[in-house]
């Protein structure tokens, strides 16, 4: 970093001393400037005569004046403005007072609005130019008096540039900062919605395979004195059960994973093409299970199809949990024009302490994937008795189709 930034960064940190500066620099100029008169034959020269006492007095009072400029900007360029005003009528009209005017309607216009800008500007510039041409001692056609025009001009439109500038910066930096809190909640957003997504999974594998296991361990425990073999067929679809949790559990946990681990998952997500799989698996547990199949030639996609997996295997958990020990259950799984139908029946009695329709975190993940997927799902107790959980879906995830998140 050069010098030159070093000091500026350095003036800009602390903006009183930067006033004060230019406040000195202005009363140099203002000084230096008025001993500066019109020789007869070769222009300007330099120490031809000696400024007036009032002058110096009125340049020090506007340039003390300045050091306030940016906290009170409008006060400051009254009384430079006076200042000016009173040398204009008095004093020689080639002294420059009229300096610190112009640099207190350059502050003016900076930090005000364009509107403001303009009432003050032309008001300093008609007070101070008419002032000089009607009661100074010059002709009012002299060239000193119309530079007051110039400067004063010169004066606001610097300032307006500035002020314009800044306001554009600004803007700029407002938006990348909103563009950059919306990058964060989109992305505080998609992995809130994984983790949503990854619960779900947990809940519906573990939930389906204790079940299966608390089961199959009451059999063999039931069974084991009488019945050695079918308390060790028992504790087979025991250890089966737990291994399927395991690697299921493995495959969802997976997903968790830096891309740079190794061992990441490579098994596809289970859908419907295992659902005869999954029937067997209540089966081995005592529950009667039918499945039908109807329409099934388009393959679905894979969040369709993991979804609708993932609901009737939640589905016929609650049934084993809480529909009685001879609860029979029908799966059915049909094709409607763009849509797929799944339905899980059971004509079980719900003993007491049992969730009732719309409770429980099983349904209620059931219908957040029927939703996220663009489809619905209703649950509840059938005419009769027996309960019923009905999805529809559609065939592609609308979500992400449209663009929408899921």
């Amino acid at each position: 970093m050069s010098t030159f930034q070093r000091v500026r960064n350095r003036l800009t940190a602390h903006p009183f001393a930067l006033d004060t500066a230019i406040a000195v620099g202005a009363l140099v100029c203002m000084v230096a400037g008025s001993f500066a008169g019109p020789a007869a034959k070769h222009g300007v020269s330099w120490a031809v005569r000696t400024p007036d006492p009032l002058s110096l007095v009125l340049m020090t009072l506007g340039a003390a004046a300045l050091v306030f400029r940016r906290s009170a900007p409008r006060t400051v360029l009254a009384v430079t403005g006076a200042m000016a005003l009173v040398e204009s009528v008095t004093g020689d009209p080639r002294a420059p007072v009229a300096m610190t005017a112009v640099i207190a309607l350059y502050t003016v216009a900076a930090t005000t609005d364009r509107a403001t800008t303009w009432r003050v500007g032309l008001l300093t510039m008609t007070v101070l130019t008419g002032a000089a041409m009607l009661a100074g001692p010059l002709p009012w056609y002299a060239q000193d008096n119309l530079a007051i025009i110039a400067w004063t001009g010169i004066g606001a439109t610097a300032g307006d540039a500035v002020r314009s500038r800044r306001a554009v910066v600004r803007a700029i930096r407002e938006r990348a900062e909103r563009a950059e809190r919306t990058r964060e909640e989109e992305a505080r957003r998609r992995v809130a919605e994984e983790r949503l997504r990854i619960a779900r999974d947990l809940h519906d594998v573990v939930a389906h395979h204790i079940a299966l296991v608390n089961v199959q361990a009451g059999v063999a425990a039931h069974v084991m004195d009488k019945r050695p073999d079918q308390a060790k067929e028992a504790l087979g679809h025991v250890r089966e059960a737990s291994r399927s949790a395991l690697n299921e559990l493995r495959a969802t946990v997976g997903l968790l994973r830096q891309s740079g681990d190794p061992e990441a998952p490579t098994e596809p997500a289970p859908g419907l093409d295992r659902l005869d799989d999954l029937a067997d698996t209540f089966r081995n547990a005592g529950l009667q299970v039918a499945v039908a199949h109807a329409g099934q030639a388009e393959a679905l996609s894979a969040a369709v199809d993991l979804a609708a997996y993932r609901i009737i295997q939640e589905a016929l958990t609650n049934v084993q949990k809480h529909a009685g020990p001879a609860a029979r259950a029908e799966v059915s799984v049909v094709r409607v024009g763009p849509l797929v139908e799944v339905t899980v029946l059971d004509d079980g009695t719900a003993p007491d302490g049992a969730p009732a329709a719309g409770g429980g975190h099983g349904l209620i993940g059931m219908r957040e994937r029927a939703t996220a997927l663009g489809g619905s799902l209703t649950a509840g107790p059938r005419y009769g008795g027996g309960f019923r959980v009905h999805a529809i879906l559609p065939l592609t995830n609308r979500t992400a189709a449209t663009g929408e998140p899921a």
